[in-house]
């Protein structure tokens, strides 16, 4: 997964906490439309200018490119792709941050560290502060498949255990839900859905929304190579 920027926002002194951006007057996507990846991995992006800078990422992102995590920070995200593909995914990039659009899914040609290339897809979903303004985008890869044996979560004894509820609540945040969206579906009030939410920020030490789903694939929560996202059955509390 990956968050930038917004090359169209105003200067902010910060954004604390990222929301994904509103889908009113938009029909939301099914939640079966995304791919149905192989293995699905987030990183964390900020976008300088035009640019996209990842900022933070998980082994199974950065596993495709043949980098290290520590590697992949600093890297343009486009520095990513194969070139031919780089307008397309700028324009889809900008109708994201300008808040155009909510939500994308591209088939991208991503650039091995060892010059070769691997075919997977890329969806992008756009994220705003309280004000709703879009300034960042959660890009999530999907399709490599994962070698066996790789599975670099963390175990059980490092996650924490949630509610059922909240499990549902930390679903709906990683698939893109709105504040709004989610008290409709899970018939809470809005403030309801936002006390649980920070509850989990501060429970998994993370500063936001983003973050939080970051955090939550690291440690394994989400059973792997589901899209939309499903925390682990072992990880609700019986």
């Amino acid at each position: 997964m990956a968050t930038t920027k917004s090359p169209h926002a105003s200067p902010r002194k910060d954004h604390p906490i990222p929301h994904p951006a509103s889908t009113a007057g938009r029909e939301p996507p099914p939640r079966n439309a995304s791919c149905l990846p192989a293995s699905l991995a987030i990183c964390t992006v900020r976008a300088h200018s035009n640019d996209l800078i990842v900022t933070a990422a998980e082994p199974g992102f950065s596993r495709p490119f043949g980098l290290a995590v520590k590697d992949i920070y600093g890297r343009s995200l486009l520095s990513l792709l194969q070139s031919a593909e780089l307008d397309r995914i700028k324009e889809r990039l900008s109708s994201l941050s300008s808040g155009r659009t909510s939500r994308f899914t591209e088939e991208v040609t991503g650039k091995a560290n060892d010059g070769g290339f691997f075919r997977a897809h890329i969806t992008c979903v756009a994220a705003t502060d309280v004000s709703g303004e879009v300034h960042s985008v959660v890009v999530l890869l999907c399709g490599p498949a994962r070698a066996a044996g790789q599975d670099t979560a963390l175990t059980d004894g490092g996650a924490p255990l949630l509610s059922a509820l909240d499990a549902r609540v930390l679903e709906g945040v990683a698939y893109g839900e709105s504040t709004l969206q989610l008290a409709s579906r899970l018939y809470l009030s809005r403030q309801g859905i936002e006390y649980r939410i920070g509850q989990m920020l501060r429970k998994f030490d993370t500063p936001n929304r983003p973050a939080l789903v970051s955090r939550a694939h690291a440690l394994g929560i989400f059973a792997a190579g589901q899209w939309p996202p499903r925390v682990r059955p072992g990880r609700i509390k019986p």
